[in-house]
């Protein structure tokens, strides 16, 4: 059987080995698919025993007279008449402070109290940081600056009383330039509100919440000043997203936005109308934004991320006003969290996906912690499309979905078959990965280069992306099917041996239209992990062509390794810091082909772009289709 992932559809008949955790379920883990292969029989499926369905994520159940109150809101009724009716309107303070289980960085926010940003590595003096609408920062920097990430990180560095003298003195500069208009003069005097970078809706749902659930930085200082400014800008920045939270630029950024609203309604006097309206709204967007299997539409491990962390904030406000996290919310926590695991190697760290860089161990621990959920890695995902195979202490990761559509990408990727892999914590095959953090020390000019193909770890014709790579972090045309086949092995009569293997194959048709080829790839996992067998195979679309066309397999190595070509120049040799040792071969090969070691790198999880080397296959096949087999084996 052959499952068939196409863009809006699945059509999901794929066989699949191992098994795949039910995310509202903490305790078992059960099987999606699994097919035997025995002979020549036909393979046998055995259909899962529950079906995971994605929950209904509409709000809370309102009376009557809360529905009224809602759509009253909604139409631009003020929360202050909604709630009391009869008195003034309550002046702005909080009502509660929260208690978040999620710690920033705290070397960030020691480098803070020292006078400067550090993003990525790179540090900006506080004193020389532009805030004002025209300047453009880097999109790392913007997330850090205008989204105020940084008081996170400065609550995480020191006791409250010593961080305040530097949240207000950024917090000051900020609204300088930012923020709203002073009493007596006219609404949006200031060139800030609501012009330039600091307005997208993504940073101001962020802005927001950060200033509510770290209130007590901004708010409990000497300077009365400050703080009167404070409480100003954010009565009139949740007023702002009221009105502006469905122009954000993707789903994700509505989340964040409707987020900052949920949150202004629990924590702000007369909020229950708000609350109602940012309820309705929070769910709707997460149910457009998630797809049933749990994973992002956009396919970005960091932007899965963000949304576990914005939900996380949320809930600890739900829980300072007094109030249980509707079970909505809890449910999306469940979904979100295992096909992040899928993603997570042997060394606790993430695979390099679409942008994402290494993330470390420490900061998904802490975000999973934070969140609540016990549950396990989803090894078959249908819609998130990053299958997992495991043997002893070895993790593959495997990408067999069509990239995000342009509408959802978020520094998207042609990565399409390309494949990542992990031994005992080593990272032996990688991506290169880290564009999302291109603006801290990985330089803007790299961006679109390590979205590329040739970035990851599969195979490209004539040095063209399998799925056209555009500024802004979207993608072209390209790849827009991918049919997956998954099943376990018994190797009694195979190679290698007695024992299991887990197979998977998949091909996708992003060369098609301008070669007439299409790309697939089989990859065989051993049960003990010693063994890696892998075939690329280029197949014709349609009438077979003429002539010869350039290709690359490519496999970036990961950091630490030694690597070495072998003499005869089909096979090479992989030493690893923990003293094992592993060996590449070539199956087959011709004239035509040439085994060579290349420079590449490799995005940590800080955002450092570390050098490494990649094995690269490369020369001329036919344009009537070719194919490719390798090994990869641990030795002794």
């Amino acid at each position: 059987m052959v499952g068939v992932v196409a863009h809006d559809r699945i059509q999901d008949q794929s066989a699949a080995g191992g098994a795949s955790a039910m995310p509202l379920d903490h305790d078992t883990e059960e099987a999606l698919v699994i097919a035997q292969q025995d002979g020549d029989r036909p393979d046998t499926i055995l259909e899962p025993g529950k079906s995971l369905v994605l929950s209904d994520f509409s709000p809370p159940a309102l009376g009557t007279g809360e529905r009224l109150i809602r759509l009253a809101y909604r139409l631009g009724v003020p929360s202050s008449t909604l709630a009391s009716p009869f008195r003034k309107p309550a002046r702005t303070r909080m009502l509660a402070t929260v208690n978040c289980p999620l710690e920033g960085e705290r070397m960030a926010g020691v480098a803070l109290r020292m006078g400067h940003f550090l993003v990525h590595g790179v540090k900006a003096p506080i004193s020389q940081m532009d805030f004002s609408p025209k300047a453009r920062l880097t999109p790392p920097f913007e997330r850090v600056v205008h989204g105020f990430a940084w008081l996170g990180d400065l609550a995480a560095s020191a006791p409250r009383e010593e961080c305040v003298p530097t949240a207000e003195r950024v917090l000051a500069a900020w609204l300088a330039a930012n923020g709203p208009a002073t009493k007596g003069a006219a609404t949006g005097a200031k060139a800030g509100i609501g012009k330039g970078p600091a307005w997208n809706v993504e940073l101001v749902g962020h802005r927001l919440l950060n200033w509510l659930v770290y209130a007590p930085l901004i708010l409990s200082g000497q300077n009365e000043q400050v703080r009167s400014a404070a409480l100003e800008a954010i009565t009139q920045t949740a007023r702002w997203l009221d009105r502006n939270v469905t122009h954000g630029d993707d789903g994700l950024g509505e989340v964040a936005g409707w987020c900052g609203i949920t949150a202004a309604g629990l924590l702000l006097p007369d909020g229950k109308p708000r609350r109602l309206f940012g309820e309705a709204g929070l769910f709707r967007a997460l149910g457009e934004l998630v797809a049933d299997d749990g994973g992002v539409l956009s396919r970005s491990p960091i932007a899965q991320m963000d949304a576990i962390s914005l939900l996380v904030k949320l809930a600890a406000c739900y829980r300072a006003a007094g109030r249980n996290p509707p079970e909505a919310l809890g449910a999306m926590l469940n979904l979100l969290v295992p096909p992040l695991l899928a993603l997570m190697h042997g060394d606790g760290g993430l695979g390099s996906w679409q942008g994402a860089g290494a993330v470390t161990a420490n900061r998904i621990a802490a975000l999973i912690e934070a969140s609540g959920v016990r549950t396990r890695p989803l090894k078959d995902i249908r819609q998130w499309g990053y299958q997992r195979l495991t043997g002893g202490k070895t993790i593959l990761q495997f990408d067999a979905a069509p990239p995000p559509r342009a509408r959802h990408a978020r520094s998207g990727c042609a990565s399409t078959l390309a494949f990542e892999m992990s031994c005992a914590g080593h990272r032996i095959i990688v991506n290169c990965g880290g564009a999302t953090f291109a603006g801290g020390q990985t330089p803007v000019r790299i961006e679109q280069g390590l979205r590329a193909t040739a970035a990851h770890s599969t195979l490209a014709l004539d040095n063209v992306n399998s799925t056209a790579v555009m500024i802004n972090g979207k993608l072209g045309k390209g790849v827009e099917e991918v049919e997956v086949n998954r099943r376990t092995l018994d190797l009694d009569n195979g190679p290698g041996g007695r024992g299991k293997a887990s197979r998977i194959e998949a091909s996708h048709d992003g060369y098609a239209a301008r070669f007439g080829l299409v790309h697939r790839r089989i990859l065989i996992l051993r049960d003990d992990g010693s063994e890696l067998r892998g075939e690329d195979l280029l197949v014709p679309s349609g009438k077979g062509k003429r002539g010869k066309i350039e290709f690359a397999i490519r496999f970036h190595i990961g950091p630490g390794i030694e690597l070495g070509l072998s003499e005869d120049g089909k096979g090479a040799g992989l030493a690893l810091p923990d003293g094992t040792y592993w060996q590449f071969r070539l199956a087959n090969s011709s004239a035509d082909e040439a085994l060579e070691i290349e420079e590449s790198m490799w995005v940590d999880g800080q955002g450092r772009p570390q050098p490494i080397q990649q094995l690269v296959l490369q020369g001329l096949t036919s344009r009537s289709g070719g194919n490719f087999s390798w090994l990869l084996k641990k030795m002794g």
